[in-house]
């Protein structure tokens, strides 16, 4: 009986040190995966900190020293900010088209929506209301 009893107990320690170890291992596989994650999210944070400075510095650079017309610098602008709010989006949101936060894109794209509704509208009506009070000055 005894025998068999220092049997049991041998093979629930053998099972106690097994699962330990196992459960260090997955561990130690979470730690390496978490290291790996945390480094391609700080590379991703670099790039976009990088590309948001260049894609800021051009605009000022061309409309300081760039004897250009007055649209060009205008198109270059808004160029640059297109393509920032894009950088924007993918480096520092994390928001790109796949499947899974393609509703994220979707909420994104509503609200831009919802404020260009808001903004085009308030700027209607002042413009109505300035050519309505002061039709000899329209712009």
């Amino acid at each position: 009986m005894r025998a068999h009893e220092s049997n049991a107990q041998d093979t629930q320690t053998l099972d106690q040190n097994t699962d330990q170890n196992t459960q260090a291992q997955q561990r130690g596989h979470d730690d390496e995966d978490l290291a790996r994650e945390r480094q391609r999210d700080f590379r991703s944070y670099g790039w976009g900190l990088f590309l948001s400075l260049v894609l800021t510095l051009i605009p000022f650079g061309v409309a300081a020293f760039v004897p250009l017309p007055s649209i060009a610098h205008w198109i270059i602008i808004g160029e640059c900010a297109v393509v920032q709010i894009i950088v924007h989006f993918r480096f520092f949101l994390h928001i790109s088209f796949s499947r899974n936060t393609r509703e994220d894109l979707q909420l994104i794209l509503f609200t831009v929506l919802i404020i260009t509704i808001l903004a085009g509208g308030t700027l209607w009506i002042l413009f109505d209301l300035y050519y309505r009070m002061m039709p000899g000055m329209a712009p």
